[in-house]
């Protein structure tokens, strides 16, 4: 476990929550701005992961947006879509194919 000792209270609860997802498996902004413990801050979240230092360690490739997109990725999207892709997560036109299959309680 990655120690968040020295982010703010929000991002710590972010990369921690964070963390627990398994390889295979998604979140969403929303899903992951709940576990933190601030379920209307799903734009914060957004914002913390673009800056995230901790990757591998903190997937910020498995959140996903709510819809199925992939949404977003500080390394581009064509990377993040390989590294769900390398994990077994099929992916068509952008979006997740049976989301529900992926989605995890964080």
């Amino acid at each position: 476990m990655t120690d968040f000792a020295g982010e703010s209270d929000l991002a710590g609860r972010v990369y921690s929550a964070l963390s627990r997802v398994a390889k295979g498996k998604l979140t969403t902004y929303k899903r992951l701005a709940r576990a933190a413990g601030s379920p209307r801050a799903f734009r914060a979240v957004g914002n913390i992961l673009h800056k995230n230092p901790y990757a591998p360690a903190v997937p910020c490739h498995r959140v996903i947006k709510s819809d199925g997109q992939v949404g977003g990725y500080a390394g581009e999207v064509s990377k993040k879509i390989k590294l769900l892709s390398g994990e077994g997560i099929k992916i068509k036109n952008g979006r997740i194919v049976d989301l529900g299959r992926y989605l995890t309680d964080i």
